[in-house]
Order: structure tokens, then sequence, then C-alpha cells
């Protein structure tokens, strides 16, 4: 088997490809060939036993799709974009690479499937920003995607693409929308939700961390770890049993910003909770307002995706995988 993952260096990319070295196949089949691409080159594992290139590609510029996807791969992992918070500064930037680099990549397979006997998995990460409020109280599978922002917008549109050329048999896609991630390792991005996790990473290695929302606000998360089990469920599923609807909503964790705080405050202790300065960012208290808080994926639950228990677990995974099982405060 061999597998394409792009956007390999990133976070949810390096702990992908950690897990498939680690559990050395997918699916109960072996991998024997891995290819890693992204705008930066991504680090070669260590342990992998069959072969690994690494590419430098930014699926963005034309035809730097059609070279990766010459090889033919049998499993491609589309998890390149650009944030949130950066793709609403930056239309031009957003469209650029969240939507044409999404078509330029689902071109180049199209193009090659015509070719004869070629026709890959290919899992596609949308986000539950393709959601705009008002909303229900839980989100259904049916609800409709009205998206408020540029980057939500830019996921729509791949997922509306991922289904029409997953129907018309150019290739076999899954799209999962991913809850925010949280707690993402190393330092803060341009995410919007940045500080969803910020508010406990930080703390937990004694650095202070702003919190820009009330602690009222709600959202729906996900870990590092569920994310890269999302993925390889993705990749592994019946397309029978999905059907045409080929975008779900993952599963998740409903939680305010103050039940995080208090699930830090359980883990870490009082000390830890006081390095949380508040400081309101109407801009980011203005995105935030249109994120879906709570989600009934039942769809994705009767498929076999699985979710965190609870908000401290979430911490205490970040805790093992990321600071050694130690914290600093």
């Amino acid at each position: 088997m061999h597998i394409l993952i792009i956007g390999a260096a990133g976070m949810v990319g390096r702990k992908l490809t950690e897990r498939l070295v680690a559990d050395g196949g997918l699916g109960g089949q072996p991998v024997d060939r891995l290819t890693l691409a992204d705008v930066i080159e991504p680090a070669s594992p260590a342990g992998f036993a069959g072969a690994v290139s690494t590419r430098v590609a930014d699926l963005s510029t034309p035809g730097t799709a059609e070279g990766l996807i010459g090889d033919r791969p049998d499993v491609i992992f589309h998890l390149a974009a650009i944030v949130s918070g950066e793709a609403e500064l930056d239309f031009d930037k957003g469209y650029r690479i969240n939507l044409d680099g999404t078509r330029f990549l689902f071109d180049a397979v199209r193009l090659e499937s015509a070719k004869g006997l070629y026709k890959p998995r290919l899992v596609f990460t949308s986000s539950i920003a393709v959601f705009g409020a008002p909303f229900p109280a839980t989100i259904p599978d049916e609800f409709f995607t009205t998206p408020l922002t540029s980057y939500g917008t830019q996921k729509a549109i791949g997922e509306l693409l991922l289904s029409d050329y997953t129907r018309r048999g150019f290739f076999d896609g899954v799209g999962i929308r991913l809850p925010t991630i949280c707690i993402r390792p190393g330092k803060p991005n341009k995410a919007a939700s940045g500080f969803f996790s910020n508010i406990l990473r930080e703390p937990l290695v004694g650095l202070e961390a702003v919190l820009p929302v009330a602690e009222t606000v709600r959202h729906w998360f996900a870990s590092p770890r569920a994310a890269v089990g999302f993925l390889l469920h993705a990749a592994t599923i019946d397309s029978a049993a999905i059907g045409p609807r080929r975008n779900l909503s993952m599963p998740g964790l409903s939680a305010t910003v103050g039940e995080e705080i208090e699930a830090l405050r359980r883990v870490a202790g009082d000390r830890a909770v006081a390095l949380i300065r508040r400081e309101t960012d109407p801009a980011i208290v203005r995105i935030v307002d249109g994120w879906a808080p709570d989600f009934e994926p039942k769809r994705a639950v009767s498929l076999g995706f699985q979710a965190d228990a609870s908000f401290d677990a979430i911490i205490k995974a970040h805790i093992d995988d990321e600071l050694g099982g130690k914290i600093a405060v």
C-alpha cells in the first residue's frame, strides 16, 4: 500500500505519520510506501521499514498535484490548508490555498483515473466551520451549511467538489468535518480558535495565556489523538456504508471555556488557572460567535468514529504525549 499525506509537516500530519509507522499498516494491510508532502519539507519518520519520500510541494501551484499523483498512491490524506484566522485576514491567500489547491488535487486524481484502473480513497479534512449561526441547541447531521467565514466557505466548496468527484467515479472520497483540535502542541498559530488550546497548553508549562472571549462560550472539541483516529477510520471504512452523502460531522466533546478551565484546575491546580489573563478581542469574539457549539453526529457514530471521553482526558493525553507526563506548575 502506498499512502500520500499532503500537509504532512503539520501537527495532525506528523501524528498521523507516527501512528501509521507505529501500527505498521492501515486497516490490516501493510504500508510499504509513504509519500509526505508539505510547503516545508516533512521529517522522515524513524522506524518505518518501507520506502519514504518527502516532497516540498505547494498544491496551489499548477502542476504540483500532478507530480504527487503520478505515482498513484492508494490512499490520499488531504490535510493541507491555511487556518481560519489567516484565511479571514488574507482573502486571496485563503482561496488560493484552501480552494484552488484542493481543486488542483482533485483534478490531478481525475486525470490520472481517466488513464484507467485508478480510483484511490481520498480523505479530505473539512471543518465544523462549514456551519454558521443561528444554530439549534445541537446541530444534527441534516443541518445546512451556511458558513460565516471565508475559511468555512472554502471548506464547504471542497465538500461539494469531493461529493461530485466521488459520484463521477474519479476517486472514493470521504470528507470529515473536524471539531476544533485541542490541545494543539507547539506554539500558537493564526487560527481564530487557537486560544482554546493556548489557555491550557501555556499554563501547563508555567506560561501566561490570553483568553479573548467570555467563559460562557461553548464549542465542539476533539484531541489530536481522536483526530488521527478519525482519519485512519475514514481511510478504511466501507464506501457502501457511507452512501452518497460523503461528508460527515465527526463526534466530539461540547464544552464551555469555563468548563475547559475547570478541567485544567482539576488536572493541574489553581496555579495553572491563575496564568490565564482575560483580554477581550472583538475580532475573535465576532468570529467565534458564528461557530457551532454542539453536535449530534449520529451518522459518524453509527459508522464507528469515536470521540474523547472528557476534557480531563484531553488534557491528560496532552501531558502524556507532549510533556513526558509532567507539568511545570
